[in-house]
């Protein structure tokens, strides 16, 4: 049983020591760990200092290419590796790495197939009452859209197994976080969580410059994903709400046309005849997305077969 660590970094020279340091060297029913940086471009000794503090392998990005992006690229690297278990952190030390081997142990047990960890985001002082609202709000608009009851949704503090890792792809730019836990509410994986406590701030988030940029982008991210995976509910959902909205204004214009002055108001025709047509496309774009879907899908078994022929050997 072979445990990759993985630590996307972006200029983390001041705290990557205090990650790898506290990584544990051992855990039961583990026969090695390894451990995995990804230089998103970093300008700063963030590779230096990785080997300096024996770390072997690595994935450079010349340039900045994002978080999604780095975390793909982790999860293709540590296959290649042999890894049964993947578990990411970050190289802010935010997370305490020595609750490691409680992290990987409901993989290890069979009792679920990603581990993800509870910030228990209410108790974290540093986070502003504004930031622990929405955090909330958007872990519940999450779960309602992946089916899944995960209570901390934006932490990356996680560990997948390599069955798992096989089947994942994640395109969004911005953070897998979200996209990931959706894939996984559809493709039926088990998520489990364990409650921890994080370290004390080292510095502010590189991700987002604020709170509003975090719900713009994670809302987005999280309705990508939705509609990728569940088209035919969104555009449904939305045709019924279109057309209820035109079906009213035909209402009023039989109303006026029969029992009124016999005009019938022209403009309620015109207005109804506007959303009623919206949501004819509306159902027609689900149909086509639903089509797309399939597509996809059939395209994830490809990818999965091609990783399985690359890295199971």
């Amino acid at each position: 049983m072979k445990v990759v660590v993985q630590i996307p970094c972006l200029n983390e020279e001041k705290t990557l020591p205090l990650v790898l340091q506290s990584i544990p060297k051992k855990i039961p029913g583990v026969d090695s760990i390894e451990v995995l940086v990804i230089d998103d471009g970093s300008a700063d000794e963030t590779v230096k200092v990785a080997r300096e503090h024996g770390v072997k392998h690595f994935v450079i990005h010349p340039q900045r290419k994002g978080l999604a992006r780095s975390f793909h690229d982790g999860m293709n690297k540590a296959l290649e590796m042999g890894a049964d278990i993947i578990v990411n952190t970050d190289g802010d030390n935010q997370y305490p790495q020595n609750r490691i081997g409680d992290l990987v142990l409901p993989i290890i047990t069979g009792q679920g197939d990603i581990v993800i960890a509870d910030r228990q985001v209410q108790s974290i002082a540093h986070f502003s009452p504004l930031k622990k609202l929405m955090q909330r709000v958007g872990t519940a608009i999450l779960n309602a859209a992946a089916g899944t009851a995960v209570p901390d949704a934006p932490s990356g503090f996680r560990a997948y197994s390599r069955e798992v890792a096989m089947q994942l792809n994640v395109v969004t730019r911005f953070s897998y976080a979200m996209e990931t836990i959706i894939q996984a509410g559809n493709k039926n994986f088990k998520i489990v969580s364990i409650p921890i406590k994080t370290n004390p701030k080292m510095r502010e988030s590189r991700l987002f410059k604020n709170s509003f940029e975090h719900i713009r982008k994670s809302g987005s991210a999280i309705i990508r994903a939705f509609i990728m995976y569940r088209p035919v509910a969104f555009f449904v959902s939305l045709g019924t709400v279109l057309f209820v909205a035109g079906a009213i204004p035909f209402g009023r214009f039989a109303y006026f046309l029969i029992f009124d002055d016999g005009k019938g108001h022209i403009q309620s025709l015109v207005v109804g005849s506007v959303f009623l047509v919206a949501a004819i496309i509306s159902f027609a774009l689900g149909v086509i997305a639903d089509l797309i879907r399939i597509n996809r899908v059939l395209i994830e078994d490809v990818l999965e077969q091609t990783r399985r022929s690359r890295y199971d050997t």
